[in-house]
């Protein structure tokens, strides 16, 4: 892999990729964190490679205006939870709080960031462990233990033992979003597949989830638009 970089204002990183597999130059945007990648053939020059990107560089920066750029969370900054925009303020006390589309948190403003993102996470094992009991209640299967974790792949899974795993950003979606997503894992408790038979389950447990599945689709990777790291 080499780093590259397409010239412009302002100029787009870009990921270089030998793949034995490809057999022409492709390029993909990852919609989660915006990475530019550029897979080619082992016997493709690089300056090929970084042609083709100068070619796309219109629709390059058309897609990455789209998803809009990443957000450092602090004071000061507007980041949605439970699907509802909030703006972070400085807060008195000991405890986060919100009212009125504010989220006050107190202490050093320069922690802001990492202790929203722990309680944020909290928020979101309590609200999934309780969905999951609903739906698990439903379903008339129990599942073994709850994880979470912040992964870009996908937003949940479940093992064959019973795991569910959930992404904690699920808490910064809708609340009929996050629910879709832990009736979907729940179903795999009856079925460990994508069958038919699957989605019934998904149905006969939650109701009509087209709604919520194109939201994911669509707008799910803007959750990961915001860094809790500042």
């Amino acid at each position: 892999m080499s780093d590259k970089f397409l010239p412009g204002e302002p100029p787009i990183p870009l990921i270089l990729r030998r793949s034995a597999r490809a057999r022409r130059i492709s390029l993909r945007i990852s919609q989660l964190d915006g990475r530019v990648t550029l897979t080619l053939p082992k016997r493709v020059p690089e300056r090929e490679a970084l042609a083709f990107a100068g070619e796309k560089e219109g629709w390059i920066r058309k897609h990455l205006a789209a998803r809009g750029e990443d957000v450092t969370v602090g004071i000061g900054s507007v980041l949605p939870i439970g699907g509802m925009m909030h703006e972070v303020v400085r807060g008195q006390g000991r405890q986060i709080g919100f009212e009125d589309g504010r989220v006050a948190v107190p202490g050093a403003p320069e922690r802001a960031g990492r202790r929203l993102v722990g309680h944020l996470k909290t928020l979101a094992r309590a609200r999934l462990a309780e969905a999951s009991d609903h739906y698990a209640a439903r379903l008339g299967r129990p599942y073994s233990a709850i994880k979470l974790r912040d992964t870009r792949s996908r937003w949940g899974s479940c093992t064959s033992e019973g795991n569910l795993m959930y992404s904690w950003r699920l808490i910064l979606a809708p609340p009929p979003v996050l629910d879709y997503v832990v009736a979907h894992e729940v179903a795999h408790l009856a079925e460990m597949n994508h069958s038919p038979a699957f989605w019934d389950q998904v149905t006969r447990i939650y109701g009509d989830y087209k709604e919520q599945r194109r939201w994911l689709r669509k707008q799910g990777g803007d959750l990961h638009r915001y860094r809790f790291d500042g």
